[in-house]
């Protein structure tokens, strides 16, 4: 088998068009159809972009050389522990605003936001142990989702503070409509700011050919 054979097997296993796979990439269908046609070959970026967008070593790609096995459990996949994180992020956000609204207290309020400073800790600690080709990947994949989870709180705070003088984890609603629509604009440009922002350096780290 060769490299344009494997390329097109891996593309076809991921059920990706050379469309879609191009856009991915960053380059042309034709580029895409060149590789698999054996006309051209990618450039090394392109191979290491395309062994994590397809679970792959770029040795598989390049040689088709298998990677020996591991042993089962030995090492967690990168998207595990964002999963688990973002989970622990959101158990902390529910739980902080059910405690709050029982029982308006500050105590019980940090206590019941240990889940969300786990799931912090957790992808802290994964980032830091993962090699730079995962970071980049645990990196977007965390965050994309976890911005909205974790500028709620703090946020909040901030809200409550200034216009109620409380410092709930959730908006008050007040006798000013405008500031808590003020609140909830706030949040979601910066939310969107993050994601479009991942999206364009994702999309930058490999620009159209």
């Amino acid at each position: 088998m060769t490299i344009a054979d494997r390329i097109q097997s891996l593309r076809k296993t991921k059920g990706f068009s050379q469309e879609e796979l191009a856009d991915r990439l960053g380059v042309s269908r034709q580029a895409v159809s060149k590789w698999e046609s054996e006309q051209s070959s990618p450039d090394l970026e392109r191979i290491v972009y395309m062994s994590e967008l397809f679970g792959v070593t770029t040795d598989y790609i390049l040689r088709g050389i298998e990677p020996p096995p591991e042993k089962p459990g030995r090492v967690w996949e990168p998207k595990v522990f964002v999963v688990a994180a973002t989970a622990l992020n959101l158990l902390g956000l529910l739980l902080s605003a059910a405690v709050w609204y029982e029982y308006q207290n500050v105590s019980d309020l940090v206590i019941s936001m240990i889940p969300m400073f786990s799931g912090c800790v957790m992808y802290g600690a994964r980032f830091v142990c993962s090699p730079p080709e995962a970071r980049r990947v645990l990196h977007v994949s965390f965050w994309k989702i976890n911005i909205w989870l974790l500028a709620f709180i703090p946020l909040s705070v901030f809200y409550n503070a200034l216009a109620v003088g409380l410092i709930a984890p959730y908006p008050l609603l007040t006798s000013r409509p405008f500031a808590f629509g003020v609140f909830w604009l706030v949040y979601i440009v910066l939310g969107l700011s993050v994601d479009l922002h991942l999206l364009q350096a994702e999309r930058s780290r490999f620009p159209r050919k």
